[in-house]
């Protein structure tokens, strides 16, 4: 039975003392009620400014708005730097308040708000480092209904600082920001991190910590929230000698990460805390010269020298640098060659981890809106090879005849305010060059090309050449899925890879062929050079894993969907398999 909960109570002043002081005279002519809110429970509020073409915004509670904003006003005139962000300034304040509002109330909507406002495009700055989700209290279960309320009279007052849900909930930044609240799984785990952390820092002795998890089990969050914490932890201490890094080898990832440290004010206070791999070790030359550094998708870092890493192993060179390492791993998503971990080279670290009592591993899958029958449908076939009847449960498996109805399927979706984050990927089968144009002067992009029906669409980044700068600009601090344009595109599993999607059409290349009741991998077919060359393993001998790397590049595809799996196999046997499979289902 859907409860009946009051409309929150939503006021936009103008923030400054002369608008405060009215505001509140002006609550003696509002209903009994309204002023008993708004004085004597606790209130939310949320500072704005405009910052060039942007917003900085300041969220928080109080227990009593009148008193805590007048402190506002007056640290502001003590703080140069507050003088300085609001001289001339266009500022506003909105008082949130809720008859059922209460501290751990109060702490949750502020939490969301930061949450959300941090995902913004057009918020510059969140401020007020501290994250505070609440577990469970009178009226958690009210939380979501009365917080949608409050948004929704946010956004019918500013559209700009305020957008739809659905848009806030589809970008990056949201998916990857500490701010999430967090499983009992992760909770447990993160607890049990930063306490080694606090310990290890506290007897300066060296310590590995080791997370394992498949694609969609929370890792990015997890990470990013106990990297955040200690952020928090060590500003409340003062300590401004602390030194914290993330380690990402992935180009679209660094963007995201390089923006949450933005918009939650570390980087203003840290510097560059988010690198590459090559680009920290060349920042910190010195062993030791770091507090703690994690790893995200460490699965990425270069196991051999290349033309950008002159060493042997990225991994034993970052552990050298920190006194912790937070190790995150899934050898399931382990893509090139120059990246592929032999088991002895990996183990050393998750047995000492272990050793230390600090492995930990993650099961749950948080990605995809899917049943266990699912999810084992997509084990058996990126993992064993195997193509078992297709489930029909909520989570929508569709196999496609042609990558025509394919994309017009994914058109359809994307067009939907819901499931506008809905795109066409593939497997590395063909051509693709960066910073480079086609040898064929008749073909203006690296293409995606299926012969059988003549359908071609551009690769990720060719689009955005015919961009102009204004549209450059726009795009930005978006991941490639979120442009707008690159609904004309397919998406690699670099570009894909850590990221979600509404709806996922994957485009299987002759590399994935079906054979006597089997998934096999062609290296023949594949136009991924980092796939086919053979390794030279620490025994000195050399061997070629590109079925195995083959098998991982289609597990990533295939895990990108929150909420459904669009399948078009190239291979005739392959396609013909999956649409069996789809009837028996």
């Amino acid at each position: 039975m859907k409860k009946n909960v009051a409309k929150p109570i939503v006021r936009k002043i103008k923030d400054n003392e002369i608008a405060l002081e009215q505001f509140e005279q002006s609550l003696w002519i509002e209903s009994e009620k309204t002023k008993d809110i708004i004085m004597n429970f606790p209130t939310v509020y949320i500072h704005n400014w405009p910052e060039t073409d942007k917003y900085e915004v300041y969220v928080g509670e109080s227990n009593n708005i009148f008193n805590r904003t007048r402190e506002h006003y007056h640290n502001r005139i003590k703080d140069e730097k507050w003088q300085h962000k609001l001289i001339g300034k266009d500022a506003t304040l909105y008082i949130i308040g809720h008859e059922h509002f209460n501290k751990s109330l109060t702490l949750d909507i502020e939490n969301r708000l930061m949450h959300y406002l941090m995902s913004v495009d057009k918020v510059k700055q969140v401020h007020n480092a501290r994250e505070n989700p609440q577990n469970h209290y009178y009226p958690s279960d009210e939380f979501e209904l009365i917080f949608r309320r409050i948004w929704r009279e946010l956004h019918n007052s500013n559209e700009e600082l305020f957008p739809n849900e659905s848009v806030i909930k589809d970008s990056a930044i949201y998916k990857a920001s500490p701010l999430h609240k967090l499983t009992d799984g992760q909770k447990y785990v993160k607890e049990k991190i930063l306490e080694r952390i606090d310990i290890a820092l506290q007897q300066d002795e060296k310590q590995i910590i080791f997370i394992d998890g498949e694609a969609g089990t929370g890792k990015t969050v997890l990470n990013s929230s106990i990297f955040y914490e200690l952020y928090c932890k060590e500003e409340k201490r003062g300590n401004s000698d602390f030194r914290c890094s993330m380690v990402v080898n992935h180009n679209e990832q660094i963007k995201v990460y390089s923006d949450i440290a933005k918009k939650l004010g570390i980087t203003e206070k840290y510097g560059e805390v988010i690198s590459k791999a090559s680009h920290f070790l060349n920042r910190h030359p010195e062993d030791d010269s770091v507090d703690v550094v994690f790893i995200d998708e460490a699965h990425l870092l270069f196991t051999q020298g290349n033309q950008g890493y002159q060493g042997e192993n990225q991994l034993d060179d970052i552990v050298k640098k920190a006194k912790v390492v937070v190790i995150v791993f899934d050898e399931n998503q382990v893509l090139r060659m120059d990246q592929y971990w032999e088991s002895q080279m990996i183990d050393k670290y998750r047995n000492k981890a272990i050793e230390q009592e600090n492995h930990f591993t993650l099961t749950e899958q948080l990605r995809m809106k899917a049943d266990k029958d699912t999810l084992d449908w997509i084990d058996s076939f990126t993992k064993s090879q195997i193509i078992n009847k297709i489930p029909h449960n909520s989570y929508e498996i569709k196999i496609f005849d042609s990558p025509v109805s394919l994309e017009m399927e994914i058109r359809k979706k994307a067009s939907k305010e819901e499931t506008r984050l809905s795109r066409l990927i593939a497997n590395y089968d063909w051509d693709y060059k960066e910073n480079s144009r086609p040898q064929n002067r008749l073909q203006k992009y690296w293409e995606v090309l299926v012969k059988r029906d003549n359908w071609h669409k551009p690769w990720n980044y060719e689009l955005k050449k015919e961009l102009d700068t204004k549209q450059k600009r726009k795009m930005k601090e978006q991941s490639w899925a979120e442009q707008e344009h690159t609904i004309g595109e397919v998406g690699s599993t670099f570009t894909i890879q850590g990221f979600d999607l509404n709806y996922a059409g994957v485009i299987l290349g002759e590399s994935v062929k079906y054979r006597n009741g089997k998934i096999i991998y062609d290296p023949n077919e594949t136009s991924n050079s980092k796939v086919t060359m053979r390794k030279t393993l620490s025994d000195g001998s050399k061997k070629n894993f590109a079925e195995e790397l083959l098998k991982h590049e289609v597990r990533v595809l295939m895990t990108r969907g929150v909420n459904g799996l669009y399948i078009y196999a190239c291979d005739d046997q392959l396609r013909e398999a999956l649409k069996k499979a789809e009837l028996q289902g």
